[in-house]
């Protein structure tokens, strides 16, 4: 494994973009976290503090439909433009100082949050052509594993920083990884050539990349699992304050087991590579599946220890799926399609998370979680049991190397 992990940071093209998702990760997460403190500052409203989430998550919804635009252009100029424009479009909320103009910090993030689809999309068709076949799944782990490092820092700076001077020198760090992100991804080293002209219409093509993805029979089955995962986990992070409370613990707690679960999702991630190779997709996928399952019977348990073994648990079987799901489009779909369609499995494994969570706000309210937890426990085994019963013997029914006919 560690001689792999090697292979992946000694190839250039990899380093740089990990380098890019590092540093403009750490932007990300932490104007994440303050641009709620700066609502909630300026009118001390919880709700409108929480629709600073909604606006950076709404435009996932849009997801197949702006995935086309990264195969409409060559990905890597789309890329650096788009980090460029993030960043000029960044220097607006210097100007927020009111809540008045609080319109200019939600407009900002909506756009942020919808060039965060189109650039997602592009970077995952950009490193199945830069990065060798046989490292994606280490690539996608590593890449995992830089993301929720930043998650476990970045919002902590975040927060410092904007309690010390304010909401814009949040902004403008932010602004300067955008930038940085830019030059590292205007060094890559990789080929490109300027995709065909399509007389089809948005819509069509938009279609085109659903219909690919429901079509196929080794896509479906991850990306459905995915997002049923996802699903669930949006209920069990519902109840998590239920959880605490039921610890003795105060609200606070919860961080001690977002950090504890942040640990395992960066294992699991540099391990991810080996593990894919050693057990295919389907079983690498349901076997995660499988240990949010157990994650959700150690959390149903009210002692301290459980608790964190729960939070450690479902943090490494969590991402499995969504690697899993990741490396296998980004195989098995055309260059032609592979925006769209890395776009729109993003939207079907991340948007049922909200869903999750709304329903889980009303159960954990009228459910006790000693019930409510077990019960999703066998969820998550049902959802991983076909994953794993069709993994067949290693490799077999898996996600092959090689990319099959376009459809």
């Amino acid at each position: 494994m560690t001689s792999t992990i090697v292979r992946v940071l000694r190839d250039r093209n990899a380093g740089l973009y990990l380098g890019a998702v590092v540093v403009s990760g750490f932007g990300s997460s932490a104007l994440w976290l303050a641009s709620g403190i700066w609502v909630k500052d300026l009118t001390g409203s919880d709700g409108l503090a929480a629709l600073c989430q909604f606006a950076l998550w709404a435009p996932t919804l849009m997801g197949p439909l702006l995935g086309t635009l990264a195969d409409r252009t060559r990905r890597r100029p789309l890329l650096v433009a788009a980090n460029l424009a993030l960043a000029v479009l960044l220097l607006s909320l210097t100007s927020v100082d009111d809540a008045g103009r609080l319109w200019i910090l939600f407009a900002v993030l909506f756009v942020y949050g919808a060039c965060g689809v189109v650039t997602d999309a592009a970077e995952a068709a950009l490193v199945a052509t830069a990065v060798d076949k046989e490292l994606l799944g280490d690539f996608n782990g590593l890449r995992m594993s830089a993301n929720e490092g930043m998650k476990l820092v970045a919002p902590l700076a975040g927060a410092g920083l904007f309690a010390a001077y304010g909401g814009a020198p949040v902004a403008l760090l932010d602004a300067v990884t955008f930038v940085l992100a830019a030059g590292m991804f205007a060094l890559l080293r990789v080929r490109e050539s300027v995709p065909a002209r399509e007389r089809a219409s948005l819509r069509a093509r938009t279609v085109e990349g659903a219909g690919y993805l429901w079509r196929h029979e080794r896509l479906r089955p991850l990306v459905t699992a995915g997002g049923l995962t996802m699903l669930t986990s949006g209920i069990t992070g519902a109840t998590l304050f239920a959880v605490v409370d039921r610890l003795g613990h105060s609200p606070t707690y919860t961080g001690v087991l977002y950090v504890v679960q942040g640990v395992g999702s960066v294992a699991v991630g540099v391990a991810s590579g080996s593990l894919l190779r050693r057990f295919g997709a389907r079983r690498f996928g349901g076997t995660g599946i499988a240990l949010t399952g157990v994650s959700a019977l150690l959390t149903a348990v009210p002692h301290d220890a459980t608790a964190l073994a729960g939070s450690l648990t479902n943090g490494i079987g969590l991402p499995c799926v969504l690697i899993a799901a990741l490396t296998a489009v980004q195989r098995e779909t055309p260059d032609a399609l592979l925006g769209r369609v890395a776009a729109t499995a993003n939207t079907l494994m991340f948007t049922p998370t909200a869903i999750g969570i709304a329903a889980g706000a009303a159960l954990v309210e009228s459910v006790d979680i000693a019930i409510l937890l077990p019960v999703l426990a066998g969820a998550r085994l049902l959802i991983a049991a076909p994953l794993l019963r069709f993994g067949g013997a290693k490799g077999a029914g898996d996600v092959a190397t090689s990319r099959p006919p376009t459809a």
